[in-house]
């Protein structure tokens, strides 16, 4: 069977070397290259699958009333709340996701983040900038070995950050209610049933969770009141997970030592407090990407659209409870 159809690449990719092959000559491809979910609505009518990345902040019953074709809206990415999977569902339009790419990149990331921050790399490597030799600034650098890492969710990434800090030493602690019981003892790790527990022993805390309503500033005054004095937080996660004035506050204070932060309440950043900060290392939503995952990510998600167009079920549906008289196989 020949494959046809109109799929529209929304945002982020300006070409389509990696999708082209996956799915042949018979669908016709757009790339809209659209910075606002109004930018699409020239191919919408058409259109019977969307390829999403993460430029476009939200994506409404808006698009889909505009779409009478439209069977798939596929996440290229883990996170999916830059869509409405109500309004999808309601119009019978699956979204899927690709819930298993950057696992190694994000965990590398974060590790790196805090290893720098540990060992004063940010300051020490801006004073050599200066003309400065001042090895005082590696003053109370504290030993990795025996430190305790606390983790705000343990699934793909969050495992694969225990795995790293494990490696080096580190006692390794996690909070998430929404993994099996068990866990902790495949990985080696310790589970902490409640946040404020973990929080209050953690040296080090990094944020492994997905962006939902129990995660939403699940980093604010208060969490971070209940860190030992002088930690550091890393956050490879999703910005609003963490509440950025507190943040600075904490940083401010002395209460948190410094942080790393490669995702941001709103993007890109327009924080100047944050920005400027002397103890915060900075990266721009790029802890997902190496040559090899942004290849695999972009294959994956254009492989769930080429099953859908085949007539096949999906194998990452995200939106299953909201579906009502699918346009799609399940």
């Amino acid at each position: 069977m020949s494959r046809s159809g109109t799929v529209i690449i929304a945002d982020f990719l300006e070409e389509s070397a990696v999708e082209s092959p996956v799915f042949g000559n018979g669908v016709k491809l757009v790339i809209a290259k659209a910075h606002e979910e109004k930018d699409l609505q020239p191919w919408l009518a058409d259109a019977d699958a969307i390829l999403l990345f993460h430029d476009i902040a939200s994506m409404t019953d808006a698009t889909f009333e505009r779409a009478p074709k439209l069977k798939t809206v596929v996440r290229a990415g883990v996170g999916f709340n830059n869509v409405d999977l109500v309004a999808a569902g309601r119009r019978g339009i699956s979204v899927c996701n690709v819930p298993d790419y950057g696992t190694e990149e994000v965990a590398d990331h974060a590790m790196g983040m805090l290893l720098s921050l540990v060992r004063h790399l940010p300051i020490c490597d801006s004073s050599m900038r200066r003309g400065q030799w001042d090895y005082t600034l590696a003053h109370n650098t504290p030993r990795l070995r025996g430190k305790t890492l606390g983790l705000i969710g343990c699934g793909r990434i969050g495992s694969a950050m225990a795995l790293r800090a494990k490696a080096f030493g580190l006692d390794v602690v996690f909070y998430d209610p929404y993994v099996a019981p068990g866990l902790e003892k495949a990985l080696g790790i310790r589970r902490s049933l409640k946040l404020e527990p973990m929080m209050r022993e953690s040296h080090f805390v990094s944020l492994h969770c997905y962006l939902g309503a129990t995660s939403h500033a699940i980093i604010d005054e208060k969490s971070l009141s209940w860190m030992r004095p002088g930690g550091i937080l890393v956050n490879t996660a999703r910005g609003p997970c963490v509440d950025q004035k507190a943040l600075v506050a904490a940083l401010d204070s002395g209460q948190l030592y410094a942080a790393g932060i490669d995702v941001f309440e709103r993007e890109p950043l327009d924080d100047e407090a944050l920005r400027n900060h002397p103890r915060v290392l900075l990266s721009p939503h790029s802890a997902f990407y190496s040559l090899e995952g942004f290849v695999e990510l972009r294959t994956k998600a254009a492989e769930e659209v080429a099953r859908i167009l085949d007539g096949e079920p999906p194998m990452n549906l995200v939106n299953r409870e909201q579906l009502q008289n699918p346009r799609i196989k399940l």
